[in-house]
C-alpha cells in the first residue's frame, strides 16, 4: 500500500503549453551541447570558456572579479575558477590575488593571445549560431530574445547585455 499524500490537483499543461514546453525543454537540453561541440572542434573552447573570454572583452580593462564571471555564468566559484585555470594553462587569460576592503579576491584578466583566441573563434562561432537559432526563426528570433528575458528577470539572474567584444 503506498503511504504516500495524496497529490492536490494542479493545472496541468494544455496541449499547446505541453508541445511548446516540451521543444523548449529539447532546445535547452541540446543547443548548449551542439554549440560547445563546434568551439571544441574549432576552436579547442568550451561555451563556458567562450562566454568568459567573450565578457571579459567587453568590460573595462578586460578585467574581472572571479565572483563577477561566477555571476554572469550563473555558476559556482569553483566551478569558474577550474575553467579560468584552463584559460589561464592556455595563455588566454591571467589571474591576480588582490585585496581590498579587508578582503581577497581574484581579477581575471585577458590577454592578448586570449583576445586573439576569440577573435579567431568568433567567425565560426556566431555563423552556427546563426544557423542553428537565428535563421530557423527568422523574424521572430527577436520576439523570442525579448520574451525569455522575462524569464531571465524571474529566475534573478542579471539583464545586462554584452556590448559587441572589442576584437
Amino acid at each position: 500500500m503506498d503511504e504516500r499524500e495524496p497529490v492536490e490537483p494542479f493545472a496541468r499543461l494544455g496541449d499547446d503549453e505541453r508541445r511548446a514546453w516540451v521543444n523548449l525543454a529539447k532546445v535547452l537540453l541540446t543547443l548548449p551541447g551542439a554549440l560547445e561541440g563546434q568551439l571544441l572542434r574549432d576552436a579547442d573552447l568550451t561555451l563556458l570558456g567562450y562566454m568568459i573570454l567573450a565578457r571579459l572583452s567587453v568590460v573595462p580593462e578586460e578585467s574581472l572579479r572571479m565572483s563577477e564571471i561566477a555571476e554572469m555564468a550563473n555558476g559556482s566559484l569553483p566551478r569558474i575558477s577550474h575553467a579560468v585555470a584552463r584559460l589561464e594553462d592556455r595563455g588566454w587569460v591571467t589571474r591576480k590575488v588582490c585585496t581590498g576592503q579587508g578582503r581577497r579576491f581574484t581579477i581575471a584578466t585577458l590577454t592578448d593571445a586570449g583576445r586573439a583566441h576569440l577573435a579567431a573563434a568568433s567567425p565560426t562561432h556566431v555563423a552556427n549560431i546563426r544557423r542553428l537559432v537565428i535563421e530557423p526563426l527568422g523574424a521572430d528570433f527577436v520576439r523570442l530574445g525579448d520574451a525569455v528575458g522575462q524569464i531571465v528577470e524571474t529566475l534573478g539572474l542579471p539583464t545586462e547585455v554584452l556590448k559587441r567584444p572589442k576584437l
